[in-house]
């Protein structure tokens, strides 16, 4: 810190004579960022307005929205930096027009809110306020604060809400807090838990690399959805990964998705014929919940007629007792496939024999808190775990058996069901303790961080861990979660 305005006017100096695009654009940006924050902001003013004048339509740009910033954090400085930015007004460039628009606009606005009033000449220097904008200030707002979710996220929660039933018929107005929370795709998940994106730019030779097209992601509770039976239920929170109730090879294959509503299970069983002389008639999954005191099986749907190497799905919903969020513990359910065996000529697929009713025990299949916690990302792990506040923080300490810190770290990720950040997924300095921040939005919408220790002894692995939350008994449950 007592180097940064030395080094940023190093800076200024180094992209006065710069010729590469990227660099002065990432100068420009870490200007931005700090420049505003330094004792003389405005002495960096004049080096970034020289890249509107003298450079490329990138870096123009790049610098509009430098100058943007040191307006919407310096309100001393908003008369000045509004005349130059008006003059970006008719540059060439659509997008360093647009983003000179944009912030003369919403500088006007503020600044007729709140207008600046200078201090005396004559006044002592702890008489004279903090050039920092007002509680409320429009331009610091929209200009500084980060967006809730990106715009890729954004796309899939509008989605999600298009395509959950009767959502196009409700009566109140579609905001950030009523869209779904999506999780992070698979792609996002491993840039936050290593903090790498995975794109190359340019290969060994200075070549133009072209990323591979992202898969658009699929509603993996769009099978429900598609029920008008379950209409009622709502739109789902979030669905898990397949859980295997069988072994690959045996004659039944069947794995489970456990989709989560707000006051119910739906539990998606996929289930695969692979003997070639029968057919799957009246397929469904038995649940015992008699030992289970928060959760009763309200309904199931049954899967008809699967063929030798086809894969139906049937149903079977829980229904939560009560709505207190402190009951979404674990509970472990007995399961058992039943079904109507159809003998048929594996040539024709024609009926041959009697039918005959069957059971196949099935593995247990467990609800977990960690079910009911979507993997999402915060854009700023440090500012969030500090808005948060400890008031409730939950502090434990576990021993566990593992001998690796991959072993480790991969472990707890799993038991919370949460989603690494700032690149801790990825161990990076072998032999010493490895700190772990992971965030996720709870049911209900509550946002949960944590801070885990992990360190490597003799005896196994040792764990330390603070848990955040907006409820103390969601930070309870959810470190918990470690066994």
């Amino acid at each position: 810190p007592e180097t940064t305005e030395s080094s940023l006017l190093h800076l200024c100096e180094f992209i006065e004579d710069c010729e590469f695009t990227m660099l002065s654009t990432q100068i420009l940006h870490l200007l931005g960022e700090l420049g505003p924050g330094t004792t003389a902001p405005a002495r960096y003013i004049r080096f970034i307005y020289n890249r509107v004048i003298l450079e490329n339509s990138a870096v123009r740009a790049a610098a509009v929205s430098a100058l943007t910033k040191f307006a919407a954090h310096c309100p001393s400085l908003r008369q000045s930096i509004m005349t130059l930015l008006k003059r970006s007004l008719v540059d060439e460039d659509d997008e360093t027009r647009d983003r000179a628009a944009i912030a003369v606009s919403i500088l006007e606005q503020a600044m007729e809110a709140n207008p600046y009033v200078a201090p005396p000449e004559d006044a002592e220097a702890e008489d004279i306020p903090a050039d920092v904008p007002v509680d409320g200030d429009m331009a610091a707002y929209v200009l500084l604060e980060p967006m809730p979710i990106n715009f890729d996220k954004l796309e899939r929660s509008l989605k999600a809400y298009m395509a959950a039933p009767m959502s196009m018929e409700q009566a109140e107005p579609i905001t950030l807090s009523t869209l779904p929370i999506v999780e992070d795709t698979v792609e996002e998940q491993h840039a936050a838990a290593t903090g790498d994106d995975g794109i190359a730019v340019t290969d060994d030779i200075g070549a133009e690399i072209v990323a591979p097209k992202k898969k658009e992601p699929v509603d993996p509770a769009a099978a429900v959805y598609a029920i008008p039976e379950f209409a009622s239920l709502g739109r789902a929170f979030r669905s898990s990964l397949p859980v295997p109730l069988t072994e690959s090879e045996t004659e039944y294959v069947v794995e489970c998705i456990k989709h989560v509503f707000p006051s119910h299970v739906v539990l998606q069983f996929m289930v695969a014929n692979t003997i070639e002389e029968q057919r799957l008639d009246n397929v469904t999954v038995a649940i015992d919940d008699s030992d289970s005191e928060t959760w009763q099986v309200s309904g199931e749907m049954a899967a008809d007629g699967i063929g030798y190497g086809d894969k139906k799905n049937c149903f079977c919903v829980l229904q939560r007792d009560g709505d207190d969020a402190a009951a979404l513990t674990s509970s472990t359910f007995a399961c058992e496939l039943k079904f109507t065996v159809v003998q048929v000529d594996p040539t024709t697929g024609e009926e041959e024999g009697d039918t005959f009713e069957e059971e196949y025990p099935l593995e247990d299949l467990a609800v977990t808190t960690s079910d009911f916690m979507a993997k999402v990302a915060v854009p700023d792990f440090r500012k969030g775990w500090e808005s948060l506040g400890n008031e409730n923080e939950v502090l434990e300490k576990f021993a566990l058996q593992f001998r690796k810190m991959e072993d480790a770290v991969a472990a707890v990720i799993d038991f919370l069901g949460m989603q690494a950040c700032d690149g801790t997924g990825s161990i990076n300095t072998p032999g010493k303790p490895h700190m772990l921040h992971l965030s996720g939005i709870f049911m209900g919408g509550q946002q949960v961080l944590a801070r885990a220790q992990i360190a490597i002894q003799d005896s196994g692995a040792v764990l330390k861990i603070a848990v955040r939350s907006e409820a103390e008994e969601v930070s309870r449950m959810v470190a918990d979660c470690i066994h």
